[in-house]
């Protein structure tokens, strides 16, 4: 077998790669370079620097490197910005998706595995959130992760193509620090940024129906989530019938944001630093956690990193990117 992995420079991309190679597969990496970094791409694996948008490209890198399978992780994911700029994230996620699907079925690949996300489930009022659990997105980053997993469905059961779509809960942690997420968007870098800066980390709101009134959610290391990776991508590649799989990546387990401020501070040894309560911001449900009990039936696959391990990493990422911290 032979995977493309779009995305493949990116933070999760390259974790992606990392576990595949080291599971003995075949890789070729096609990446924009737009936030992925070609440096992360190992030595010995094609990159092929290009868009899912390139028709024409697609089909040279499919032909030309036989590709069989492909892991799909390119895309624009930042929810404010896809509030702010809907048509590109609608052009680079969704139409970028169809190209990638039209180049796979002409091309013959027969599996197709796709990065979703749990913002295809919105602002679910639920204690553990299942994969049957209504997906009620609501901005245009969880929108065109829905319509992604609509078409990658539609076109896998008319084309023969095996389909696994994972939905991600949030991601941390790095498997080493070269290989650690350099952008600001998440909890944990943001905390990192705030301490290293010598100012507060921010807790928006802490009037929520949660036992310390903030906020809930399911954290997930990157290397377990790349480990599932190849776990849905094997189980596409065994003998039998045309697959069709939804997934949950969490741990089912919900750690608070003041939890995880606690934890980070302790870690990176701030732990005297008391954290600022600033408003609520729109569109954050009380508490998100992934019913993780799905994906274990179905690939045998459980995480094995726990929070700490995600910050202790994750610090020796930022500190390699940022020598000064």
């Amino acid at each position: 077998m032979s995977y493309l992995i779009t995305g493949g420079a990116g933070y999760i991309g390259s974790h992606v790669v990392r576990a595949l190679r080291q599971a003995g597969e075949s890789v070729v990496v096609l990446d924009d370079l737009t936030t992925g970094v070609a440096a992360r791409v190992p030595e010995g694996v094609p990159l092929v620097v290009g868009s899912t948008l390139d028709r024409a490209l697609l089909d040279e890198t499919i032909a030309g490197h036989g590709i069989t399978d492909v892991v799909h992780l390119a895309a624009k994911k930042q929810v404010g910005e896809s509030v702010e700029m809907p048509l590109l994230y609608y052009r680079e996620n969704v139409h970028g998706l169809q190209t990638l699907l039209e180049a796979m079925a002409a091309g013959g690949v027969g599996r197709f595995v796709f990065s979703s996300s749990a913002a295809v489930y919105g602002m679910p009022d639920v204690d553990l959130v299942t994969e049957d659990t209504p997906c009620l997105p609501i901005n245009p980053y969880g929108e065109t992760k829905l319509v992604g997993e609509w078409m990658a469905r539609a076109v896998g059961a008319a084309h023969g193509i095996s389909t696994a779509c994972l939905r991600y809960f949030n991601v941390a942690g790095a498997a080493t620090p070269e290989l650690a997420d350099t952008g600001v968007f998440n909890i944990v870098p943001m905390v990192f940024e705030r301490l290293t800066e010598g100012t507060a980390p921010r807790i928006f709101g802490d009037d929520y129906d949660t036992p310390d009134g903030t906020c809930i959610r399911d954290y997930i290391h990157v290397a377990d989530l790349a480990e599932a990776h190849v776990a849905a991508a094997r189980k596409l590649a065994e003998p039998g019938p045309v697959r069709d799989l939804t997934l949950n990546i969490g741990r089912g387990e919900g750690v608070s944001v003041r939890e995880m401020i606690d934890l980070i501070t302790e870690i990176t040894g701030h732990a005297d630093v008391t954290a600022e309560v600033t408003p609520r911001r729109a569109g954050d449900p009380a508490r998100v956690v992934a019913a993780a009990d799905r994906i274990t039936a179905e690939l045998g696959w459980k995480a094995h990193h726990d929070v700490r391990d995600m910050i202790t990493s994750a610090w020796a990422g930022w500190q390699h990117h940022h020598p000064q911290s």
